[in-house]
């Protein structure tokens, strides 16, 4: 009876604590793939998760931020959804590669062609975004997520450091360090290099390794013979009792 209660205690605990940490991980995030280096270029996605059980997501808008414009942005096609880029005029230009850019994109919205995101699904919305300032470690985008049953979820509170997450988070993309050179050097020369390395890296990964395979069939072999003398000793040693 101890025993099968505790084991419904433990059971309620356990859902209670699932119950309570569920909310924490059920909003709209932005996650790189791979790195969002200062100064380059990145892939990122924004993931969305259906919190209602019924009603699905039909349509997510994100607004970018206007104090760190992004000039370029492209959503990779996603299966039953429509990709609309909206742009505004900049207050003070973007030198990018040597050319003034007067806008940038102000917001994303994709719209669900189908039923879109149904219940104890998420999706992920993909954009490859830059460049990427390098006077911030972070970049803050609000979401703004419509359900099939018309609510609205506005996911636009910024996160503050030392702060408890507030109920309705906005989608925060973290920045690593600039990678050394930058993102202006050349890609043909970046790319040999890169080669040779990696050449130079499987070479001197393989020597180890073809050692250790002569290596351990040397012990195998050793083992064997090793192994095949303690069964003739220990035959002959059966023998030698009985005889006596």
């Amino acid at each position: 009876m101890k025993a099968s209660r505790l084991a419904a205690a433990g059971t309620l605990a356990g859902t209670a604590v699932l119950a309570l940490s569920a909310p924490a991980f059920a909003h709209v995030s932005v996650q790189p793939e791979g790195e969002a280096a200062k100064g380059g270029y990145a892939v990122v996605d924004f993931k969305v998760p259906n919190e209602r059980d019924n009603a699905s997501t039909t349509k997510l808008e994100v607004t970018f931020p206007t104090d760190h414009p992004l000039a370029s942005v492209m959503p990779q096609p996603v299966p039953g959804w429509k990709a609309e880029v909206t742009k505004s005029t900049l207050k003070k230009p973007l030198e990018l590669h040597g050319r003034k850019i007067t806008e940038a994109v102000s917001k994303v919205t994709w719209t669900a062609d189908g039923k879109g995101v149904e219940p104890g699904f998420f999706q992920k919305f993909p954009l490859s975004v830059g460049t990427l300032p390098e006077d911030t470690d972070q970049l803050v985008f609000k979401a703004v997520q419509t359900y099939s049953n018309k609510e609205v979820v506005r996911w636009i509170e910024v996160p503050q450091e030392g702060q408890e997450e507030p109920e309705n988070p906005a989608p925060v993309l973290q920045l690593s360090a600039a990678e050394e050179g930058g993102h202006h050097g050349s890609a043909s020369a970046d790319k040999g290099s890169g080669d040779a390395e990696a050449a130079s890296a499987k070479t001197s990964a393989a020597e180890p390794a073809d050692s250790s395979d002569t290596t351990a069939r040397v012990l195998g072999v050793v083992g064997i013979v090793v192994g095949a003398l303690g069964v003739a000793y220990g035959v002959l040693a059966g023998r030698r009792r009985t005889t006596a």
